[in-house]
Formats: structure tokens, sequence, C-alpha cells
């Protein structure tokens, strides 16, 4: 499948689309704030934030079709340095390493996905991410439209697997899903609340 049949913008475009949303939510997060919870049970802010650091440097590296690690999460946030500004910089990466020639052709790292549905899951950990930081953090979030619709036709496919596997959780059960939006329904996919506070 390419990603003219699901969506007009190239994949790096949509990625570059949904830093500009996350950048602002990263950038405002307040140190205070890093133990609070989060829609993620298992992460408070600064998890999260370390979480989303692990997902925009190990695509990074998916694309140019080097290793990862997705088991070593580094703790970025502790480190000494400007975490809100090397997050702009790491999404800048991404969206760039995914936009090199070939980048999203064949497949990719050790499970052999295609490289295309890759550049997907990262596209929804920064749209999905960003929201759940948002909303930990009391801050208003609103994603890329068509970085939503070109997640969700990913997420709806991928779900039973990422549902085996532990990575998302059950669906939740929207209370009018005719009249949802896009962005509630690929919520609900990954097994949130919508109105979460």
């Amino acid at each position: 499948m390419t990603n003219d049949e699901t969506n007009d913008k190239p994949v790096a475009e949509l990625l570059q689309a949904a830093a500009r949303h996350a950048v602002p939510v990263v950038r405002g997060t307040r140190d205070e704030q890093l133990g609070d919870r989060t829609p993620c049970a298992e992460y408070d802010v600064r998890a999260l934030l370390n979480h989303l650091f692990q997902v925009v440097i190990n695509f990074q590296a998916l694309a140019a079709r080097r290793d990862t690690d997705f088991s070593a999460v580094p703790d970025v946030v502790g480190e000494d340095g400007d975490w809100r500004e090397r997050f702009e910089k790491e999404t800048a990466a991404l969206a760039e390493a995914w936009a090199a020639p070939g980048a999203t052709e064949g497949a990719a790292g050790s499970m052999g996905f295609p490289a295309l549905t890759l550049a997907r899951m990262a596209l929804g950990d920064l749209t999905v991410h960003a929201w759940d930081l948002a909303r930990a953090t009391g801050q208003r979030f609103t994603p890329d439209p068509a970085a939503v619709a070109d997640v969700l036709a990913c997420f709806e496919e991928l779900a039973p697997t990422a549902r085996a596997w532990g990575v998302f959780a059950d669906p939740f059960e929207l209370p009018d899903p005719a009249s949802a939006s896009d962005f509630e329904r690929l919520l609900a996919v990954t097994g949130r609340d919508p109105r979460w506070r």
C-alpha cells in the first residue's frame, strides 16, 4: 500500500505536522508537573516524556535501517540540558529521516514490518501521546486532521495485534460513536477515554 492510497500527504509531512502540534505541549510542560499522572496508567508525566523521546529517537533509526533497542528508555528529562529544546530537534530529525529516499519502502526493524507502517506507528505515538501530555498538564491540544485520519486507518488495522502485545488497552466504548470525531475514535481504539481529566 502506498501512502497515496490513504492520504494525499507523504508520511514525512504528516510527521512534521504532528510535531508542530506536539512541540508546544512539551514546551508548556512545567517542571513541577513531572510527577503528575497521565491517561497512560503506567506513566507519570516524566515517564511519558521519556517514552516520547524513546519513540522519536528509535523511529529515526528504523527509517535509516539501523538497530534499535526499545527495552532501554533514556532519561532525557533527567539529563543536563534543555529537554524541551531537544524534543523539537528530535521530532524535526524524525520527519527528516522518514523523508529520505527509500525510507518508506520495503520492510524495517527486527520484526520485518512494512516501513510505511512503522512510520505511521511513530505518527500515532506522537499524536496520541501529545494528547496524553496535554490532558495531564492542563493544556489545549488540537491534532493535525490529516495525521489523525492516516493514523486511525492504520491503528484500526493494527489494533488486534497491539492488544495481544499489551500495547493497546481494550477499546473504550464511546457513548455516541456516530457523532464521534476521528480523533475521539482514534483515542478509543487505543483504549483511551476522550473525556479523561
